[in-house]
């Protein structure tokens, strides 16, 4: 038979109320008694009921991840799955479970109703990509907390949202390719609807106007993010009139595809042409030569977005925090352009 409250209050010769009380950090016990509690609990080998706590506190210490499973690129990659183990850790540490749903199963109307209204869960964590405006003025009406995982339009500025400061991504991989004796950089990019897209390229500009070169439109391409995008945009760039020194890349799949398009092209990395990318995938570590990479941290992504969440949960009157996470540039060999004139 399992242990119950009522054994555990008997063996610590308190009331079941006191013992309700510790396991859910409610009212003032004196430390004395919580030890004492802690340490039958702990001889009894008793674990809380976390459906009941759930009743007695309102609180279902669930939090939900809603994704688009229709949206395989996007959830498929490190990326989501670095983000996701970063909620995952914050959850666990507040006591909380995490679900990952999926928003577009049957229409985001049907996920309010079943998810959201029937309180299956305290919280959602939003992609940026699903955060429409109506269903967040929903859940506005609602008081329901939610965060959004990654940066919204302007006209959603009153959400509470966490993502990689991309502006100043851009800027980073910019100074770095100047630094190492690059100067006609062009950027590619994997599409120009998403915000943190035109943040990294807002961040491309201003430091190219920085540093007074030019920022020619040619520079800037968008495509689909794909090896042979990457690979097919590299190659007619290269044999324009006014061929790029470097490139910096918003994801791998393209990086990888400039890489192709220069070795096909005869021509060196890094000595001929420097290559960037954004996140810092194992790709970047394993080939050859290896990638300078701007460096996100998705982790910490996860663990902020869930953190904020959490307290927003605690604190309905919490809103419109915004929190940007810094980037880092790892340098390896594609950027070693002044090695060959130093050695």
């Amino acid at each position: 038979m399992s242990v119950t409250i009522k054994d555990v209050a008997n063996a610590a010769g308190v009331s079941p109320s006191t013992v309700s009380r510790v396991i859910n950090k409610k009212g003032v016990i004196s430390k004395e008694t919580e030890e004492k509690i802690y340490a039958v609990m702990k001889e009894l080998n008793y674990v809380p009921n976390k459906t009941a706590r759930s009743f007695a506190s309102g609180s279902t210490m669930a939090i939900a991840l809603v994704i688009d499973v229709t949206d395989v690129r996007a959830y498929s990659n490190n990326y989501f799955n670095n983000s996701v183990f970063g909620i995952e850790t914050v959850a666990h540490q507040n006591g909380f479970d995490l679900i990952i749903t999926n928003g577009r199963r049957n229409g985001i109307e049907n996920f309010v109703e079943k998810t959201v209204l029937s309180k299956k869960v305290d919280g959602i964590i939003l992609p940026e990509t699903m955060a429409k405006t109506d269903f967040l003025r929903k859940l506005d009406e609602i008081d329901f907390p939610y965060v959004i995982l990654g940066q919204p339009p302007v006209s959603h500025q009153w959400c509470n949202w966490v993502d990689i400061n991309n502006v100043q991504g851009g800027q980073i991989a910019v100074e770095h390719l100047l630094d190492k004796g690059y100067g006609k950089i062009a950027f590619l990019s994997s599409g120009e609807k998403e915000v943190f897209n035109r943040n990294r390229i807002k961040g491309y500009q201003e430091a190219l106007i920085k540093h007074q070169i030019p920022v020619f439109p040619d520079y800037i391409r968008h495509c689909e993010s794909s090896l042979e995008n990457g690979l097919t945009t590299a190659k007619e760039m290269l044999t324009g009139e006014n061929p790029p020194d470097a490139f910096i890349c918003s994801d791998y799949y393209l990086g990888i595809g400039v890489k192709r398009a220069v070795a096909e092209m005869g021509l060196s990395i890094p000595f001929d042409i420097g290559l960037i990318f954004f996140d810092n995938s194992p790709v970047a570590e394993l080939v050859e030569p290896s990638i300078t990479t701007v460096d996100i941290d998705t982790f910490g992504l996860g663990q902020q977005a869930a953190s904020i969440l959490i307290n927003k949960i605690k604190d309905k009157k919490l809103n419109g925090r915004q929190t940007l996470i810094g980037t880092n540039i790892i340098e390896r060999e594609s950027t070693q352009r002044l090695r060959r004139s130093m050695s």
